[in-house]
């Protein structure tokens, strides 16, 4: 079966700079606040706010690299190592709780075009999957708003990284999203903005990878944080600026019933 697999960040939705940036900080936030108010298990443990909050943005980054090297750390395991760093209880109830409000009420937005390519390409007969990496949420918080922007509907299968033991650039996280839809890499084309998308994709064997720019405008922290891995390896890059001009291209190389082409 011919697939499509999409990057969900900066791809199908996104933020602006500004609101990524302030989403960014209120995570952190988030997690010090409930390192502060979960139990002390001993009596040296730091109360400072300054020393909690770094101990959480420890763990955050450290989830950040261990999902360059295609391993993920989810959530509520950020948590329990930040929480453990600070010999606090590990019980991520409370920040996962404040965390899903967080995600609630930031006003993520659908990409420009982005409904429209994936009605496009269901219509067509393509099978469509996200594959994303969730480091600092749930995948499965995003799915109420990725509802209301009408992008649920349209989407076969949601592989979020929180939910497996990888993350992208890793081939595996790629391999499973393709089984959920009974289609292979030699019938598959992948769209993301990150490099961890196009490396993955070739490391998987995809017919081809298309890098979307036309959401580039990264926060700064995301910027520093997701989004300067440098590439894996040298290549020819299918290069688009629009959504719809996605779509041309995966029908360039996956045409459906037609015969396929590779980059």
């Amino acid at each position: 079966m011919a697939a499509v697999t999409f990057d969900l960040w900066h791809t199908l939705v996104y933020l602006s700079p500004e609101e990524e940036e302030h989403y960014m900080a209120d995570q952190v936030e988030l997690g010090t606040s409930a390192l502060g108010e979960a139990k002390r298990l001993d009596s040296a443990a730091p109360k400072e706010e300054n020393a909690l909050r770094e101990a959480f943005e420890r763990a955050y980054a450290g989830a950040i690299e261990a999902a360059s090297n295609g391993r993920s750390v989810s959530p509520a395991a950020q948590f329990a190592a930040a929480a453990v760093d600070c010999s606090r209880d590990t019980d991520p109830t409370r920040y996962l709780t404040e965390l899903r409000a967080l995600v609630e009420w930031t006003p993520f937005r659908a990409a420009p075009g982005a409904v429209e390519l994936l009605e496009g390409l269901l219509a067509s007969g393509y099978r469509l999957a996200v594959i994303s990496n969730t480091v600092g949420e749930p995948g499965a918080f995003l799915l109420p708003l990725l509802e209301r922007m009408g992008i649920r509907r349209l989407v076969e299968k949601f592989v979020f990284s929180d939910e497996l033991p990888w993350a992208k650039p890793a081939p595996e996280i790629f391999l499973h999203a393709l089984a959920q839809l009974d289609s292979t890499p030699e019938a598959a084309v992948h769209v993301g903005d990150g490099q961890a998308d196009l490396d993955g994709a070739r490391r998987a064997g995809y017919r081809g990878a298309i890098l979307y720019t036309g959401l580039d405008a990264y926060g700064p922290k995301y910027r520093k944080l997701f989004a300067s891995s440098p590439p894996e390896e040298a290549g020819p890059t299918l290069t688009v600026a629009t959504l719809a001009e996605a779509g041309t291209r995966i029908r360039e190389l996956l045409p459906p019933g037609g015969e396929l082409q590779r980059t």
